[in-house]
């Protein structure tokens, strides 16, 4: 089993910016994607960016190219996300994912279903 512990959250004020972090653990080897979520009250979850885990290929949503970064070390087993340029429609509770997508297939690699294990969630909040 994979397990996945977010970090990072809390509040700041639109304009600023914000690193969660993802911590993985367990048999991260049956995974070969990584992502990031938010999901805002009333609203159905975001696929935000994700990452491949055995080579360099980072993918972006539309509603984040630019001001957020996605990045991992590999040494500690983390993901991170680093957030620039909140603005308050980025109040959510953000989630890291873990899953095997089929290269080729699952693509963009940013559908819920594709992901098998999900963190507890982070809450951001962006005051105005």
């Amino acid at each position: 089993q994979v397990q996945l512990v977010e970090s990072g959250g809390g509040s700041v004020q639109a304009g600023g910016s914000l690193r969660l972090a993802c911590e993985a653990s367990g048999t991260t080897y049956s995974y070969n994607h990584m992502a990031w979520f938010r999901q805002a009250p009333g609203k159905e979850r975001e696929g935000l960016a994700a990452i491949a885990t055995r080579c360099v290929s980072i993918y972006y949503g539309d509603s984040v190219k630019g001001r957020f970064t996605n990045s991992r070390d590999d040494v500690k087993g983390t993901m991170y996300l680093q957030k620039n340029n909140l603005s308050p429609e980025g109040t959510a509770l953000y989630y890291c994912a873990a899953g095997r997508l089929r290269v080729g297939y699952d693509w963009p690699p940013l559908e819920v279903s594709y992901f098998a294990c999900w963190g507890h969630g982070a809450q951001v909040t962006v005051s105005s």
